[in-house]
């Protein structure tokens, strides 16, 4: 599942990527085999937290499984 990440909230990328040109036709982030490509990776260095990708748009995105 994916989230974005703001300050002290997290929201479900319906809620933020719907209206972005990036998005597919579904309004959701485009995500293949395992990997934003409307964005690219973050390194996150603490071992038990979540693969994080910024977008395009400048949001923080993560993969929570």
């Amino acid at each position: 599942m994916l989230v974005i990440l703001m300050e002290e909230q997290m929201l479900t990328p319906a809620q933020v990527c719907q209206n972005c040109l990036l998005a597919d036709r579904s309004g959701q982030p485009r995500w293949r085999d395992g990997h934003l490509t409307c964005g690219h990776a973050i390194s996150t260095e603490r071992i038990h937290q979540p693969d994080q990708y910024e977008c395009q748009m400048g949001f923080r995105i993560a993969h929570v499984k």
